[in-house]
């Protein structure tokens, strides 16, 4: 190890006390791996990653992420010693570092930047949320992707704005979640040569050794998915370490994983050496034991000795800040050669929409045969990429169904190995890694989406989740909606999924009832910064409302609206539905108001928007004093009775599916108009 220096050693150790000290006053963590995995995460962030501290926002910074999320003291311990800054909600750096020592002494504590599990948009540096094992290391492959097609985009001869590269610190666990294996098949496939995932080998997981579940070829199934796979054979190796990460740079054909043999704990062979390091805190005395292996003072807690942080400061520090302030002065040039292409990246950075960016939504003609609302999102989704040029996705092997392929010029073809150009990306049927990867798309700025069938939203629900929870607008397109089906079957039915998708905090969730009302989710959901959306789509062929004779479907954007009323005054009932219900309802009014009862129909697409609206809103639209109320959805009835009230009807699913032609499946299950109207009849005569 002739390139390991005393200040390598003392910066390694000073990582690894860090991390034990944080566990042990926190009484909760892992230790163990941080511990083990600290000369490996201090090689590369020291040596070899591209990354400004004093600018952690920077667009063409490496990534780094640490998919074995419960090692976070690992992270916490490097961002504290970079010296990384603190980014605040305007995208401005901050004189404070994102993890101070004090940060570190609250580690897992209420309102402290450092969680228990990283944590996006909550401490800068952290690139994605990380936890769920597997996760991180599919979200890099986005990450990746979107390396790809930003360089294709925006460099130009002179100009390599992009040339990033992605690396992902994994696991065990993360080798047997499946969520890694879709991702990293499909990372082979599109010869991701700017990624690389190291993996902790270290054979020990919560229940024991791991070869009481886990005992395949790792490094030969990364050789079948076409990875260039190296071996480490000791994490402490600091000059086999690097030697490795400049394999890796030098692969131009092929992702790289690199296998490192770690020992869990310490780094010494000791009875801690076992899965209650990898989840528990040492204990004082094993801390006093590891502190005298290392030559550490005992009784010192949360030491940084001198010169340390002046060392990462003289290594990534000064190494990242040069890489930054030359990328800045490119871009200085690349504005005033390229001024369009430089506005479009500035406008990205913030999340923000071009002007004219909604210019071409079409608007769609009253037709009683209508048109199915996949369809007219297909054609929505076209006019508005058209004008924003980063607006990117596909499907889970569904393209044609889900109407999400992008067919004008500049964004025709697909996302391939051999051309990075197009907007098109083939995810296969990897449903699981598509929600991740869309996931890392945004991280990188891009405005992603993703589609497959409802049903199959139970398949990407972890990365639906997880979007959540980071903030970020994620489009998922959901079609094949709801029984509507038919014929496919209770496999292919979503009866709960909608319930299930408005269950998840910060998740908006649109399910339009014709294409007027899909063009107003669209422009809604656009404008997000902070929120991904969930759009549930019909199969079937939708009437087109005449707006002259109906409520403006620009009643969308505040999730729920009066269609139509009864005249003057209060209506005797009230009918909410979504989606395709709503034109079912339109044909019970109609009934209801002929027979005159005084009847008013809302549409009721977004449950989120609407509960986001004031309470005057709310009340005008569903009046508290009119207790006849009737809601109709093709899903299981949970969550409408905030709606209905505690006395209304809810018309819904209560079992699952069934295979048969689709007006054979609605009559089967009650979606008719008679009996709308007689749930009608019933509630007025309930209410007296």
């Amino acid at each position: 190890m002739s390139t390991q220096t005393d200040l390598d050693i003392l910066s390694i150790n000073t990582i690894r006390t860090l991390s034990m000290d944080a566990v042990q006053k926190a009484n909760s963590g892992h230790p163990g791996a941080p511990m083990g995995l600290a000369p490996v995460a201090y090689c590369l962030w020291q040596r070899f990653l591209r990354y400004d501290p004093e600018d952690p926002i920077w667009p063409n910074r490496d990534r780094f992420v640490l998919s074995a999320g419960h090692a976070s003291m690992l992270l916490y311990s490097l961002l504290h010693l970079a010296a990384v800054k603190q980014v605040d909600e305007k995208y401005q750096v901050r004189d404070e570092l994102a993890v101070s020592i004090d940060q570190i002494k609250n580690f897992r504590q209420l309102e402290s930047r450092t969680p228990g599990h990283p944590e996006y948009r909550w401490t800068s540096g952290v690139e994605t949320t990380t936890g769920p094992l597997g996760q991180g290391a599919a979200v890099s492959v986005g990450m990746a992707i979107a390396g790809r097609w930003l360089a294709e985009h925006f460099n130009r001869p002179g100009f390599d704005l992009f040339d990033y590269n992605v690396y992902a610190l994994a696991g065990d666990g993360c080798m047997m979640e499946g969520i890694s294996s879709e991702a990293a098949s499909l990372a082979g496939h599109l010869k991701l040569s700017n990624l690389c995932w190291v993996y902790d080998n270290n054979r020990i997981s919560i229940d024991g050794p791991t070869t009481l579940a886990f005992t395949e070829n790792v490094a030969a199934r990364f050789k079948a998915y076409r990875w260039n796979v190296l071996q480490v054979k000791d994490a402490n190796d600091l000059e086999a370490l690097a030697e490795a990460l400049d394999a890796f740079k030098a692969a131009n054909d092929r992702p790289t994983f690199i296998v490192v043999d770690s020992h869990i704990a310490y780094g010494a062979p000791s009875k801690q050496d076992s899965a209650d390091a990898h989840g528990a805190p040492l204990g004082e005395d094993e801390i006093r034991g590891a502190k005298r292996n290392y030559g550490w003072p005992e009784d010192e807690h949360f030491l940084v000795p001198g010169g340390v942080r002046e060392h990462f400061a003289a290594g990534i520090g000064a190494r990242g800040g040069v890489l930054r302030d030359k990328w800045m002065e490119r871009f200085a040039a690349y504005k005033e050669q390229y001024p369009e292409l430089a506005e479009q990246l500035e406008l990205m950075q913030r999340r923000r929409l071009p002007v004219g960016w909604d210019s071409e939504i079409p608007d769609f003609e009253p037709d009683p045969k209508g048109i199915a609302t996949r369809a007219s999102s297909g054609k929505v989704l076209n006019a508005i990429a058209k004008n924003v040029p980063w607006l990117m996705g596909g499907a889970a092997d569904l393209t044609p169904s889900t109407k999400t392929l992008l067919t004008f010029e500049e964004a025709a073809g697909d996302f391939q190995a051999d051309d990075y150009r197009p907007r098109n990306l083939r995810f296969g049927v990897r449903e699981h890694a598509m929600g991740a990867i869309v996931n890392g798309l945004s991280h990188c700025k891009i405005r992603p989406y993703g589609s497959t069938f409802l049903v199959f939203s139970d398949y990407m629900r972890p990365s639906i989740r997880l979007a959540a929870l980071m903030e970020i607008p994620i489009i998922y397109i959901f079609t094949h909606d709801s029984i509507g089906v038919g014929e496919d079957g209770p496999t292919h039915q979503p009866v709960e999924q909608l319930a299930a998708l408005r269950a998840i905090p910060g998740l908006v969730v649109i399910r339009p009832a014709d294409a007027n009302e899909v063009a107003e989710a669209w422009r809604v959901i656009m404008q997000f910064h902070h929120q991904p959306a969930a759009l549930a789509l019909s199969r079937q062929n939708l009437p087109t409302l005449d707006r002259s004779k109906y409520a403006s479907a620009d009643g969308v954007q505040r999730g729920g609206y009066v269609l139509a009323d009864a005249g003057v005054g209060e209506p005797d009932v009230i009918l909410i539905a979504s989606g395709s219900e709503v034109a079912l309802c339109v044909e019970a009014h109609q009934q209801l108001t002929a027979e005159g009862i005084r009847t008013r129909l809302v549409s009721m697409p977004s449950w989120e928007l609407f509960d986001g609206q004031d309470e005057g809103y709310r009340d005008s639209v569903l009046p508290p004093s009119v207790r006849a109320r009737v809601a109709v959805e093709q899903g299981v009835k949970t969550g409408w009775d905030k709606y209905v009230g505690p006395t209304g009807a809810t018309l819904g699913m209560e079992t699952f599916g069934a295979s048969a032609p689709l007006t054979d499946v609605q009559e089967h299950f009650g979606f008719t108009v008679d009996r709308v109207v007689g749930a009608a009849k019933a509630q007025l005569a309930a209410a007296g």
